[in-house]
């Protein structure tokens, strides 16, 4: 956890310093050290929420899971976890949601179901994600169809993984293995790409930008984590020698 907080530390600082200097939709008037607490420990700004969410519930269920003790099952532990991140939305620390699906993370990972047991690879879950999506409403994580296409879409994707070659399979392996260096440093380039709006606007659809945007961001990423990696800043911020292996 600590080393997710230093990456997650430096970054939002950075991101609340930005924001009040460029006009961003989350722009803050003036900077101050309470300000920047604020921002840092209750109420993150910006992108880097999910890094805040999983933190918090990460040490939350670690905590109850070492209060209830090796006697108490399951569900107790649910329970208590459930009621424990009810009162941090109440607070407006975090959102319920968020934590209810982290929640059904930590059902699954108690359980004795593998996590390819549980999502079934299927090419026919393409079928229900395309009529659950022809409808806006369904695209709220809120609802249970939300749940639905997420759960419908691992599926499908976990189907259409397994007909890649395995060159490819190792490429996409090795990116989300490294996933956390997504998590800290897409932001930056997704503020990057937003110049290419217009002149991608030719493309009616948006296909391309998103396609361009992704390639911009992965790569730039990875490449700010290898100059990390050539400067010897890794340990510092990662906590480990080399954070590309």
């Amino acid at each position: 956890m600590w080393w997710i907080f230093i990456p997650y530390a430096v970054m939002e600082t950075g991101y609340v310093i930005m924001s009040a200097i460029l006009p961003v939709r989350e722009s803050v008037e003036h900077l101050s050290v309470s300000l920047w607490l604020d921002k840092l420990f209750l109420h993150p700004l910006g992108p880097y929420w999910y890094l805040h969410t999983l933190m918090l519930c990460g040490l939350v269920y670690l905590l109850v899971d070492k209060l209830a003790g090796k006697r108490s099952n399951t569900v107790s532990v649910l329970i208590i976890l459930t009621l424990c991140y009810a009162v941090l939305s109440a607070c407006g620390i975090l959102s319920l949601i968020n934590a209810l699906y982290f929640t059904a993370g930590v059902v699954l990972r108690r359980s004795s179901l593998d996590f390819r047991t549980f999502f079934s690879a299927s090419f026919w879950a393409l079928l229900p994600v395309i009529w659950l999506a022809a409808d806006e409403t369904n695209l709220n994580k809120s609802t249970l169809s939300g749940a639905a296409l997420t759960y419908l879409m691992i599926s499908f994707l976990l189907a259409v993984y397994r007909c890649f070659p395995d060159c490819l399979k190792r490429g996409l392996g090795y990116i989300g293995s490294h996933t956390f260096v997504l998590l800290v440093f897409s932001p930056v380039f997704t503020m990057a790409v937003k110049p290419l709006v217009p002149v991608l606007a030719f493309e009616p659809t948006g296909m391309l930008f998103l396609c361009v945007s992704l390639c911009f961001c992965v790569i730039g990423s990875f490449a700010i984590a290898w100059v990390m990696d050539k400067l010897n800043l890794s340990r510092f911020f990662w906590g480990k020698a080399h954070m590309l292996s």
